[in-house]
């Protein structure tokens, strides 16, 4: 699990209004914070922070990082880089509303290593300011949303972090490398060593290292072979199994809704019942009684 050290903390009165540091996840950290107008330093230490700006108004605010300064307003999308090992320094003149998102700078190291042919020691990320990146923005929102569940997915979470570590690394390199994506996904052998390990595993919490470690492949190759092979990713397909195994044990057993929760891979039974109805469109209990 991620722990950022008391002096990575942003350093104003406010907590965050929400924060992901409890839920368990590896490598990213996802907070949100509303504080009035106010100042806050930030030592990056060994974690790459994104600033993405919420705010139903724009905010003028005042960045000094890398020996560099940027003053403007921003609005709502807006991001800055803050890289590892780069002090940074924000004023703000207003309510603001903002999503910070820390990433360990060895996960992008790592995430280098598998996926192009550098020294992922010599990778370096560039500050930047008052930047426009829908996908970036799209990938933070995602994320947001996970904070906001009470049951997140480990190996969703695990995706979008890989696929946030990439776009990094192809976008905010000093140096841009060049990642090899292959085409034409899993071959069928592989593929069906994979679907029988989730299929052997509903019940386990299913890491996506452990599905690209089968195959001996980065993480981020295996997703996208993947979802290239059967169309779906590897979350929504094993979420899709663990439905599926839960209508079959409904069916064919009078076991507890919370004992068929465990048995597919959900943490409890509103977990289940969540999922069930969004699948479809009905409660277990409604399922089992049709």
């Amino acid at each position: 699990m991620m722990k950022a050290s008391a002096n990575r903390q942003l350093k104003c009165t406010d907590l965050p209004v929400l924060s992901s540091r409890e839920q368990g996840w590896e490598n990213v950290l996802v907070e949100q914070f509303q504080p009035p107008a106010g100042e806050a330093r930030f030592d990056q230490g060994d974690e790459h922070a994104i600033y993405l700006s919420l705010a139903p108004r724009p905010v003028h605010l005042l960045q000094v990082q890398g020996g560099k300064t940027y003053a403007g307003l921003y609005g709502k999308g807006d991001i800055s880089i803050m890289p590892a090992q780069v002090p940074f320094f924000s004023r703000w003149d207003s309510d603001d509303r903002f999503l910070l998102i820390r990433i360990t700078s060895r996960f992008i190291q790592n995430v280098a290593k598998e996926t192009i042919n550098r020294n992922p020691d010599r990778l370096e990320l560039l500050p930047v300011f008052q930047n426009r990146d829908p996908q970036l923005e799209a990938i933070g929102m995602l994320l947001l949303t996970e904070v906001k569940q009470e049951d997140s997915s480990r190996l969703y979470i695990e995706s979008l972090a890989n696929v946030l570590a990439i776009h990094l690394l192809r976008q905010y390199a000093a140096t841009k490398p060049q990642v090899t994506v292959y085409e034409g996904g899993l071959p069928q052998r592989q593929l069906s060593q994979v679907l029988d390990y989730m299929n052997d595993h509903l019940d386990h919490d299913i890491k996506l290292a452990d599905l690209a470690a089968l195959l001996n492949m980065s993480q981020f190759h295996f997703s996208h072979m993947f979802k290239q092979a059967i169309g779906t990713s590897p979350y929504q397909y094993l979420l899709q199994q663990r439905i599926e195994r839960a209508k079959q044990l409904l069916k064919q057993t009078d076991q507890p809704i919370m004992e068929i929760a465990f048995q597919c891979g959900f943490n409890h039974h509103s977990h289940l019942s969540q999922q069930f109805r969004r699948f479809t469109g009905i409660t277990p209990k409604a399922f089992r009684a049709n």
